[in-house]
């Protein structure tokens, strides 16, 4: 089944007046479901997470469409993820209709310093309420997905957004995305911004799953670019394997008396 940026890929390329070329990339044959050449396909190792929380993707206008872009990736392994073109004139009904939808709590995820401070929060709140013991609404991370110039646009040119909280995160490392270029090791890529917010939700096994599914995606892109072979047995895929055994482990071990 075709994911939420694998439709929205498709959608942007039928308005696509000639062929998208990417920059640096490579011009082969690529897989639909991967965007790799099948030679280096990775569709066969794509982990599905189930989790509380969701992620909105909010995409520049050809964000879809880069072969490097890892909102595909967050697709890949969180079930609820829905992407969302941006556009400064224009707004998805749909996308204002998630927004409304009383089981989410949307978080506006983009640093603080760029927000009224009343807007600003650091921590998202546990599955239950802490007064009254009722299910909280389920958190969904609004991820702008672009440029780090595309990202400020979006957040000051979308009244829809004025309204909700803005999770500002306090990452203790640098990025380790390799697939473009950034002259800041502060800013990070979208599946390693999505994975700093699950671990704030409490969804280590997502977190984990998208940092070492980050990390087979770049060795496949790399080796794929230089026309080197996968190396199936190599650190990256051993760190995958053990990430999705320990976390089917931990989701069939009996729960605590």
């Amino acid at each position: 089944m075709p994911h939420a940026v694998s439709l929205l890929r498709a959608a942007r390329l039928a308005r696509s007046a000639k062929p998208f070329l990417a920059r640096g990339g490579f011009k082969r044959e690529r897989c639909a479901g991967c965007r790799l050449v099948p030679s280096h396909c990775m569709c066969a190792l794509r982990p599905s997470v189930p989790t509380r929380a969701g992620v909105c993707l909010l995409m520049a206008d050809i964000e879809p469409l880069k072969p490097t872009n890892t909102g595909w990736l967050i697709a890949d392994v969180v079930a609820d993820t829905f992407a969302f073109g941006w556009a400064r004139t224009e707004t998805d009904p749909a996308l204002l209709a998630l927004l409304a939808d009383p089981q989410w709590q949307p978080y506006v995820v983009f640093p603080g310093q760029y927000a009224a401070p009343e807007r600003v929060v650091r921590t998202v709140p546990s599955s239950f309420e802490p007064l009254h013991s009722v299910p909280a609404k389920r958190p969904l991370f609004i991820l702008l997905d672009g440029t780090w110039g595309e990202a400020r646009k979006m957040f000051s040119r979308s009244p829809y957004l004025d309204a909700l909280p803005v999770l500002s995160l306090e990452p203790e490392q640098i990025s380790q995305y390799k697939l473009r270029r950034s002259g800041r090791g502060d800013h990070f890529c979208t599946s390693e911004v999505a994975a700093l917010c699950m671990s704030l939700a409490g969804e280590h096994f997502a977190e984990q799953t998208l940092e070492a599914y980050l990390a087979v995606f770049t060795h496949h892109y790399l080796r794929a670019k230089n026309q080197q072979p996968v190396v199936w047995d190599g650190d990256a895929h051993q760190r995958l394997r053990e990430v999705l055994r320990q976390g089917q482990a931990g989701a069939t071990a009996p729960a605590a008396p």
